[in-house]
């Protein structure tokens, strides 16, 4: 980790007296804060603060490298960044994480666009249908769908995303089609894996309801669930852009018409914003941008 970054988190925290007013003064979530003062006691060799609940007080290593750490940033606000001088151009690597349906239905069209406007970006896109942790994984920005945001996290919306709850014609011909959303709770539902609670909400002229399901199918993507509904397996609620082409291809038949599955949030999550470098900090701005010009790709309604 950025040990300037690590001094700037370890002066913040004794002159603010606590690692949350660190965290709020420098724009970094509680987590990053936690993580840099870890690496700065491993690379002092010692522990730095003394913790309790009231208040931190600093141990005698602590008081020594606070003063080096003040020096280090004294050195380090002198000094001119040769590389942003020398190139005004966007250039330097970025790794990016999203789903596999997602990364296939949209991100990689967004990215490719960006990577032609800024030929000297390189982008190394993970597709990943576990939650990682941005900092272990050396994530720089994490696509997501989601309504459940990690609070030690910065998240920036970038466009909303229906659902749609849709069956295979075999399944329903077997088994009945659903006429309500409490119908859905006899039915074999498919659910994300991760999801201890499977809740499907859903709203009909201001009546919100939540249904809680179950199935003896569950899988951490999207992708395997939309195939085993093809397959007859149960009935599942997904993005709309996903399970658009077998809705049109007749592969599966969309259910209660008359109720709007709960919309997911689209956001580009990140882990601060101290220090980002200029490459991020233009995808992000153009990440907003391109999604709302580019509504087709999450279809905003349908």
């Amino acid at each position: 980790m950025d040990r300037i970054t690590a001094a700037e988190v370890f002066v913040a925290i004794v002159e603010r007296g606590s690692m949350v007013s660190a965290a709020e003064s420098l724009n970094m979530s509680r987590a990053m804060v936690t993580r840099y003062l870890s690496e700065m006691e491993k690379w002092s060799g010692a522990r730095l603060l003394h913790r309790s609940t009231r208040k931190l007080s600093l141990t005698d290593a602590g008081e020594n490298t606070l003063t080096r750490c003040r020096k280090m940033l004294a050195v380090a606000a002198e000094m001119v960044s040769v590389g942003e001088s020398q190139n005004d151009a966007l250039h330097g690597l970025l790794r990016l994480s999203c789903s596999q349906s997602f990364g296939q239905g949209a991100v990689v069209i967004a990215v490719a666009e960006f990577l032609r406007r800024h030929p000297q970006v390189s982008i190394d896109l993970q597709l990943e249908s576990r939650a990682i942790n941005l900092v272990e994984d050396r994530i720089d920005l994490a696509l997501r769908i989601t309504n459940d945001l990690d609070p030690n996290l910065i998240a920036r919306p970038l466009a909303q995303c229906p659902s749609v709850v849709c069956a295979a014609p075999a399944y329903l011909a077997a088994h009945g089609t659903p006429q309500q959303p409490q119908d859905l709770t006899l039915h074999n539902c498919l659910t994300y894996s991760y999801f201890s609670k499977s809740l499907w909400q859903f709203e009909r002229d201001g009546e919100k309801t939540a249904i809680p399901v179950s199935g003896n199918l569950s899988a951490n993507e999207s992708l395997v669930l939309l195939t085993g509904a093809v397959e007859g397996a149960g009935i599942v609620m997904q993005p709309y852009y996903s399970a658009a082409p077998l809705v049109a291809s007749g592969q599966l038949v969309t259910l209660l018409s008359q109720w709007q599955p709960q919309k997911m949030g689209i956001y580009a999550i990140y882990a601060s914003r101290r220090q980002m470098p200029a490459a991020l900090r233009a995808l992000l701005d153009f990440l907003v941008v391109w999604f709302a010009e580019h509504p087709q790709l999450v279809i905003t309604e349908y």
